[in-house]
């Protein structure tokens, strides 16, 4: 795909930012704008952000993790909630100032597609979007969580093929050693956020 398409590709894009500070979700627009993006939606909150979930249809979410009303965590919980909203698919990049391993370890358990750690770039979010629309993942359920496809699963795959059926496969701690449990499926919503979700059905 040459650059130009590219390019196109992050011009016809309908991005929505959710950020409670003000000067972030300036930034995070003009970093956009710099690198194409035309159509561009901005949320102060949680509740926000879902509601324009629902009534624009975003094509990616670039969110703060630490937001009022609703937290990164629980908007994660809702939009993952396949059958009960709206767009359970939708490519989530998570941003935010403490980029810590448990907290990345956590948005990536709950389904989001990207981390970036802030203060970010155009350069970084273009690589990030570009991503996201070169090379999509399904979605699938891991335990009780829907997320897209872990990447370690096509490395391990290859590997594996490259290895040969007579080597031992020993798990790596914190990754799924095999792709048993994982199946295209949904996860019912959890009761502390069902009532919200009312609301937004």
């Amino acid at each position: 795909m040459s650059s130009k398409q590219l390019e196109k590709l992050i011009e016809r894009l309908d991005i929505l930012i959710v950020d409670e500070n003000q000067f972030m979700r300036k930034l995070t627009r003009m970093m956009l704008m710099n690198i194409g993006a035309k159509s561009i939606f901005e949320a102060t909150d949680g509740v926000a952000a879902l509601d324009i979930i629902r009534n624009v249809n975003p094509d990616v979410m670039l969110m703060d993790w630490d937001l009022r009303l609703l937290s990164g965590p629980q908007i994660m919980n809702i939009v993952r909630s396949a059958g009960e909203f709206a767009k359970p698919s939708l490519p989530i990049i998570m941003l935010t100032s403490c980029a810590s391993r448990a907290r990345v370890s956590e948005a990536i358990r709950l389904g989001v597609h990207e981390v970036v750690a802030k203060p970010t770039s155009p350069k970084v979010l273009h690589d990030r979007l570009l991503s996201i629309l070169v090379n999509p993942r399904p979605m699938v359920q891991v335990g009780k969580y829907y997320v897209p496809e872990p990447r370690h699963l096509a490395i391990r795959d290859d590997a594996t093929a490259t290895m040969g059926a007579d080597t031992p496969s020993e798990p790596v701690a914190g990754i799924v050693p095999s792709q048993e449990n994982i199946q295209p499926a949904w996860t019912p919503l959890p009761r502390r956020s069902r009532r919200l979700m009312e609301s937004f059905s």
